[in-house]
């Protein structure tokens, strides 16, 4: 058989040389349109799970109104409702950046965008920094104080996601982190930060440690065998037993912020559904199987919801009665 020209069998071997690259699933992860990508930021952030900034907004509220004493200010509600959420994103971003060695080992994490590619670690970065300035500017308009509560707030939540390598008290951390909203609010609203604005920080912080712990239950056994440390870890089968301490504690706070605001029976039945939702997050998460201790979690918020009804309510009643 006559063999075909060098030329030639170049030609054959190679034809794909002459025609553009096909696009590839890869190269559509590797250069989403806009759309893609900002939908990968939106999850990046958590805009997709309200849950997260809803139970940082409540407590933020029960700041701005304990200080107004009734209505707070409309420009530092829409302040502050920005800058939940703003700030809920950011600490998501850092999160998730910092965790990128962890969550791809976590059954619940291991779709996120840092893991799967969708987004790079020098993009979350650069979110993170657009958040922090966003942020900066919605503070600025505040007072001096404010400013300077808002600088400890964002080194709080930046510090939070290496902790989990560290210690295993990270919840506890994420409960100062959380907390730190209700003396900003505070400050914003009366300039300074009195025993009930100081008190409500110390009810956030048990509150806050007591879900958090709640949630650390649903990865603990991801964790132990990726060696991150969590309250869920340390606690161990005394979990349950530490969160209704932590939650005792939290309602006993609230309920002296009620007494020395002289509140009435709309905050007394706010204050008793709390009660009951967080004992209903008790029964849920008894077996300590990981869907249920997620479903318990996803509580919280109601009952930082139902605590703030009952002050705005009884607040509002006060101030007509004075009027």
């Amino acid at each position: 058989m006559s063999k075909a020209p060098k030329s030639q069998a170049r030609r054959v071997a190679h034809p794909a040389a002459r025609k553009p690259p096909a696009t590839t699933a890869s190269n559509t992860i590797a250069s989403p349109d806009w759309r893609d990508r900002a939908r990968n930021y939106a999850v990046l952030m958590r805009l997709d799970k309200p849950v997260g900034w809803l139970l940082l907004l409540w407590p933020t509220y029960w700041g701005l109104w304990a200080a107004a004493k009734g209505l707070p200010s409309w420009s530092l509600l829409l302040i502050f409702t920005l800058g939940v959420i703003v700030m809920r994103s950011a600490g998501c971003v850092i999160n998730d950046y910092a965790d990128r060695w962890l969550d791809g080992r976590v059954k619940r994490t291991a779709q996120r965008p840092l893991v799967d590619g969708r987004v790079s670690p020098r993009e979350a970065l650069m979110v993170f920094v657009v958040l922090l300035l966003v942020a900066l500017m919605l503070v600025s308009f505040t007072n001096t104080l404010t400013i300077q509560l808002a600088v400890v707030g964002a080194a709080l939540a930046i510090v939070y996601p290496y902790l989990k390598r560290h210690t295993h008290l990270p919840q506890l951390w994420l409960g100062v982190a959380f907390g730190w909203s209700v003396p900003m609010a505070y400050a914003a609203q009366k300039g300074e930060v009195d025993q009930i604005g100081w008190l409500l920080f110390l009810a956030n912080v048990l509150w806050s440690t007591a879900y958090d712990t709640l949630y650390a239950m649903v990865d603990r056994d991801d964790d132990l065998k990726a060696g991150a440390k969590s309250t869920a870890i340390l606690f161990d089968d005394l979990d349950l037993i530490v969160i209704g301490m932590l939650h005792t504690g939290f309602l006993y706070a609230m309920w002296l912020v009620g007494t020395r605001l002289q509140l009435g029976h709309a905050y007394t039945l706010g204050w008793c559904t709390a009660l009951a939702l967080i004992a209903l997050q008790h029964w849920i998460a008894r077996t300590r199987h990981r869907d249920d201790c997620f479903r318990a979690f996803k509580l919280s918020h109601w009952a930082g919801a139902a605590l703030w009804l009952g002050i705005a309510i009884d607040l509002a009643r006060s101030a007509i009665a004075t009027s």
